[in-house]
């Protein structure tokens, strides 16, 4: 009997097997995505789901381009715009050390009556079992964290997940439309944020932040085969805002939270429909005057709580928040809640919170969604002293001052509990940047300006550190200039002042 020749010679059984490998893992990839897409069911819609080599923004295709999403208008959709806001200049973002492999996955939340909730899901390969939750500054999207937060955790193993707070950015308007903000006092461009129309109420905010985590697990769990042993939330302004709001009312959802430059939001004055009117009004006149830091106009603008000016002309610090965020959201907030306003015929400028609660439903609106300070989990708070949109001691502050009263009330219901057991408040943390504000990119202009991402950062890994170690957090601090969080810091408690040189 004649030996039958193999057809294949040994290398071509090699190429055949590398072959067969090759379309095996792209089969593979493909399956990734197609089972963590099949496991959130009829939950999500339009998905977009990506097997990626790199999470990070590195990697271009991990934030979409604006305008990128089908049937909107320009500037509904802006990711690129707004993973920018937040973050430093490029120098100064935070360093990518090589790509991460995983899944990304972006949709739209089925169930949100609006059409507008967003979620964006990532899971790196190499995963740590933990999971942040971002919140969304502004009107921002899902894409709003990506180089402030998305690169620093990604890199560590964590999944990340964002959401937009159930709401689209905004749309090109003009002033005969009622919900129309113009952008400051002397521009002729109007916007229409989507945040004042119906069905967007702000205390939709809250609802997303503790969703995005409700699918988030359950994505992890369908990809990895178990869900996140812990869960940490960060945000930034009303992201922040987020945040504090997740570890109030959310302890099953959340281990802990870093709120940067979070917004205060409560009933009662100080909060920015007081703060903001004495802005609007008071900066003509300052700028009349020759920015003169003596002034009456200064003085009434700084007794509103704000820091100092710094620089002059169009790029002091008063000037830039003056064109780019005073009017605009004082605009937006008392549109949203109080309708009944005449915002143009009155003036954004005249508008009188206290008088206001008399006459119409802002006082309700605004304790519909207010913070608490009943904290549930851990938390800290990294403020600057120099923030001109939300003042130090309005707003960061203010919700320190929010926590250490509902601390006492508890204490004073439970004085036995608290008494032996003192340690079962979830810690509080305030670290102030010395000169960091609201805009991290105003540092290019300012110099004097810090920068508070690094601080940020930190604190989400002191955060970790306490919650999963049990180690002490450091105490309240003001973090001097060119220095960093100390356990026993130069400068403990406040800053003595706003502006260092």
């Amino acid at each position: 009997m004649k030996s039958v020749t193999n057809p294949l010679s040994l290398p071509a059984v090699r190429c055949l097997g590398a072959l067969i490998m090759l379309l095996g893992a792209g089969a593979a990839h493909a399956d990734r995505c197609a089972n963590l897409v099949q496991a959130f069911g009829n939950r999500l819609a339009d998905v977009s789901c990506v097997d990626s080599a790199d999470l990070t923004t590195a990697n271009p295709a991990t934030t979409p381009a604006n305008n990128s999403l089908p049937g909107l208008p320009p500037f509904a959709f802006t990711p690129q715009s707004d993973r920018a806001t937040i973050a430093p200049d490029p120098a100064n973002r935070t360093p990518i050390k090589g790509p991460v492999p995983g899944l990304q996955l972006n949709a739209r939340i089925a169930s949100d009556p609006t059409g507008q909730a967003r979620f964006l899901l990532r899971l790196p390969a190499n995963w740590n079992g933990r999971l942040v939750v971002a919140g969304a500054s502004g009107t921002r999207s899902e894409f709003n964290g990506d180089f402030a937060w998305s690169d620093y955790v990604v890199q560590k193993g964590y999944a990340y997940a964002s959401q937009n707070k159930g709401v689209l950015n905004l749309k090109l308007s003009d002033g005969s439309d009622p919900l129309a903000c113009r952008l400051n006092p002397t521009s002729p461009t109007w916007a229409h944020f989507y945040d004042n129309d119906p069905g967007q109420e702000f205390t939709r905010w809250r609802d997303f932040m503790v969703l995005a985590s409700k699918l988030a697990h359950q994505g992890a769990a369908a990809h990895y085969g178990r869900a996140p042993r812990y869960t940490y939330a960060v945000g930034t302004s009303n992201g922040g805002y987020q945040v504090r709001r997740a570890v109030e009312s959310a302890p099953e959802w959340f281990a802990g939270g870093v709120d940067w430059e979070g917004t205060f939001v409560d009933a009662n004055a100080a909060n920015l429909l007081t703060d903001l009117p004495a802005a609007v009004l008071n900066f003509p006149d300052y700028v009349d005057g020759g920015m003169d830091a003596t002034s009456l106009a200064a003085r009434n603008i700084r007794a509103a709580g704000f820091p100092p000016d710094l620089g002059s002309g169009a790029t002091s610090l008063w000037s830039m928040n003056s064109v780019s965020f005073w009017e605009v959201t004082l605009c937006q907030w008392q549109k949203r809640l109080d309708p009944a306003y005449d915002t143009y015929g009155s003036g954004p400028e005249n508008y009188n919170y206290s008088a206001r609660q008399s006459v119409s439903e802002v006082g309700d609106n605004v304790a519909d969604f207010s913070t608490s300070g009943r904290l549930q989990r851990p938390l800290i708070t990294v403020a600057g002293t120099m923030d001109a949109l939300l003042p130090i001691d309005h707003h960061a502050r203010a919700y320190a001052r929010k926590v250490a009263a509902a601390s006492r009330q508890e204490a004073d219901g439970d004085e036995h509990r608290h008494r032996h057991h003192p340690e079962r408040q979830p810690a509080y943390r305030l670290y102030e940047v010395q000169n960091g504000n609201h805009i991290e990119t105003y540092k290019l202009t300012l110099p004097q300006l810090e920068l508070i991402q690094p601080h940020a950062q930190r604190a989400f890994d002191l955060l970790v550190g306490h919650v999963e170690q049990g180690r002490a957090l450091p105490p309240d601090q003001c973090i001097g200039r060119g220095q960093s969080i100390g356990a026993t810091p130069a400068q403990p408690g406040h800053c003595a002042e706003l502006l260092a040189p």
